[in-house]
């Protein structure tokens, strides 16, 4: 077995596992030279020049080096991290590098930004949201269960009945349709919503 042949499995594991992001080049030590290259974005070539030598002194007493940013090739940021792997008597002997490439997160945080841009949101006009009664009952519903930590998924049936009292003192079911919106909101039957609603009327 070359003296590779672990180092190689695994950089073969972390670039399958982040492909295609993700390149993983092992480093020979004693001779400079790239030993091996796992999903290949840098275009080096096996047999390369590693070009560590101002490397030597941390390679020596580090164990990490990293995380660092720079550009590959076709002008993509890249942000890499080197570990020494060392052998048995503890001595450095192959440097793997990890290369991960950012330009698709970058696009996606930059896509989002644009997205979230608060400047191009406007306040609900007045006139139009007046009686936007579903806005409410949301607003009030989510407030409620924040109050009491608790997730709409996970209310028990008690629960549901002292938010439709709570939101009946509000007179959240003054709007037409809105028994029903509650009703499809909590999941439950919309005889049982009218029916509290009856005793609630009544009391």
């Amino acid at each position: 077995m070359n003296k590779f042949d672990n180092y190689k499995a695994i950089a073969d594991s972390i670039a399958t596992l982040l492909f295609p992001h993700a390149e993983v080049v092992i480093h020979d030590l004693a001779s400079q030279t790239v030993a091996h290259i796992a999903n290949n974005t840098s275009k080096r070539k096996l047999g390369d020049e590693s070009a560590l030598e101002d490397l030597a002194q941390d390679i020596i007493s580090a164990s990490n080096l990293g995380p660092y940013e720079k550009l590959n090739w076709n002008g993509q940021k890249v942000r890499s991290i080197s570990s020494v792997l060392r052998n048995d008597q503890g001595e450095p002997e192959a440097l793997m590098c990890i290369n991960l490439n950012l330009s698709v997160l970058d696009q996606a945080r930059e896509a989002l930004d644009a997205f979230f841009q608060m400047s191009r949101i406007i306040p609900q006009p007045d006139a139009l949201f007046r009686d936007d009664w579903q806005e409410r009952i949301n607003t009030f519903l989510h407030s409620w269960l924040r109050d009491r930590q608790l997730s709409l998924g996970a209310l028990n049936q008690k629960h549901k009945k002292e938010l439709i009292e709570a939101l009946f003192k509000e007179g959240a079911f003054d709007g037409r349709s809105a028994a029903d919106y509650v009703a499809n909101v909590l999941n439950m039957g919309r005889a049982t919503v009218y029916k509290y609603l009856k005793a609630l009327r009544a009391a």
